[in-house]
């Protein structure tokens, strides 16, 4: 299979995804129009303003076929993570780690960002959805069930043999009915005991199948060079074929009534994958085989990231926070109300003309990304954060690119304009805005910030721009540690 690198974000012609994909004009548009489809690639105007964005806006996005030697529009891949199609692996990395740079190290540590990420939901994404079809997603299987093995084995049955004076547990109502019995003094003695050993049946039809089925998976990933990437070891324990096992509908057969018999929950969605598996058996390089695994919203991602590392405290109750005093009196009778839930919501006054004015309350509100209150130094501070998955260009010589827009800053304002009765109740002087932006560098930059003076004019606090390592906050992340909160410099 063909293997290729793709950078999220990054405008590309059709000339250039053919030479990267290896193959003719026509194969390569037939590839573009399935990853359109899916939702994973769009086209935008091919223009100088476009080729040098390094984000993408819905307004920027073209309606319009792909077609065989078009040089009118660029096309953008809005997707992290891996995608299989048609014998190319497209390895797509995010969007700010430079060309220039070797993607792998980063991807392979985003992909296991994307694994926890994903397991908070405990789904396999079987299929992957459009508005008009669906494709069975072979790589998100492959990938289950070889982890699902390093974590709990082969699929196993066992079998429960009875032994005369064996080792196992004593079966005490068989050996009282079933044996001989000595008296003396009044008292049974049973010369010969009957235990039960319970042995794993090494050839048991499904533990077969289970074997070669991940034989087969760690071929498949080796040959499309994905065992190194996702960080998963081969396993090469059978040698046996799928069609050993008799005909797909014979195999299909055995599994369901297999599923009738088994009440263990892993069991059955072992089952269930094995029989999808079955079901939908191809493989990576099939001309109709699409699977992908990783994400269309990155952003989201980020944000749960940087939420976990610095311990967000949006969702507990305000009577559990750490403050500098006891909780104010006005705030005691909601002490069991989230952080989250003291902000007000809009208030819509009608007019009734037989009653007079009645008021409702709208359930959306402002919803930071994250807060956290913290003791730096003796002194605590209330930190708003916003995590951005920007490419930011703030530099003293080149046009400002890659911005947040003009509605996240005012939020931003408001967020701590919402918390300030709060604030000032428990004397917390020291408040903090700030959004925090991925790099690929080692160490935490101190960018800037940015101001709205009708704003700042309130005393409310200008944003701070934070440029943090992405890999850093994906260890702690995946480690689940926190980020000492005084490496940001705010």
């Amino acid at each position: 299979m063909i293997s290729v690198f793709l950078r999220e974000q990054r405008r590309y012609t059709q000339d250039e995804l053919v030479n990267l994909l290896q193959c003719t004009e026509e194969k390569a548009v037939r590839i573009l129009r399935r990853l359109k489809e899916y939702g994973v690639l769009k086209a935008v105007r091919a223009d100088d303003t476009q080729r040098s964005l390094t984000d993408l806006v819905d307004d920027d996005v073209e309606i319009a076929d792909v077609e065989i030697g078009e040089n009118e529009y660029l096309y953008v891949f809005t997707f992290v993570g891996v995608i299989t199609i048609e014998g190319r692996v497209l390895k797509c990395y995010p969007k700010y780690l430079p060309d220039a740079t070797d993607p792998k190290p980063a991807l392979k540590q985003v992909l296991k960002v994307l694994e926890k990420y994903n397991s908070r939901e405990q789904i396999i994404r079987m299929y992957n959805e459009t508005s008009d079809s669906s494709a069975f997603n072979m790589l998100a299987v492959m990938l289950f069930l070889l982890q699902d093995y390093f974590e709990c084995g082969a699929y196993t049955n066992t079998q429960d043999i009875i032994e005369t004076n064996g080792s196992g547990d004593i079966l005490w109502d068989k050996t009282i009915n079933e044996t001989f019995t000595l008296l003396s003094n009044n008292r049974p003695y049973y010369p010969e005991l009957l235990t039960v050993k319970r042995v794993v049946d090494d050839f048991d039809y499904f533990k077969r199948l289970h074997e070669c089925i991940l034989t087969r998976c760690t071929a498949e990933l080796r040959d499309a060079d994905l065992l190194d990437l996702f960080d998963i070891l081969g396993v090469d324990i059978s040698d046996e074929e799928l069609e050993d096992f008799g005909e797909t509908e014979y195999i299909l057969d055995r599994i369901a009534k297999e599923l009738n018999v088994q009440f263990n929950t892993r069991k059955q969605l072992l089952l269930k994958t094995l029989y999808a598996f079955v079901a939908n058996s191809s493989t990576l390089d099939d001309l109709d085989c699409f699977s992908m695994f990783g994400t269309n919203s990155f952003n989201l991602v980020w944000e749960r990231v940087c939420a976990d590392v610095l311990d967000n405290q949006l969702q507990k109750p305000i009577g559990g926070l750490r403050l500098p005093v006891p909780l104010a009196e006005q705030y005691r009778a909601k002490r069991h109300k989230k952080l989250i839930e003291l902000i007000d919501k809009p208030e819509w006054i009608g007019e009734d003309p037989d009653n007079g004015a009645f008021s409702k309350t709208a359930e959306d509100t402002l919803i930071p990304d994250l807060v956290t209150i913290v003791n730096v130094d003796g002194e605590y501070q209330f930190i708003i954060f916003d995590a951005k998955y920007y490419n930011l260009q703030l530099e003293p010589n080149k046009k400002l690119r890659g911005q947040p827009g003009i509605e996240s800053i005012t939020k931003q304002y408001l967020y701590q304009l919402a918390y300030k009765p709060f604030v000032d109740a428990h004397g917390i002087t020291n408040v903090k805005n700030c959004f925090l932006m991925p790099t690929t560098g080692d160490t935490v930059i101190v960018k800037g910030k940015v101001s709205l003076a009708m704003l700042s004019n309130l005393n409310l606090q200008d944003i701070q721009i934070r440029l943090v390592p992405a890999k850093l906050m994906y260890r702690h992340y995946l480690e689940n540690t926190k980020l000492d909160v005084g490496a940001l410099r705010l």
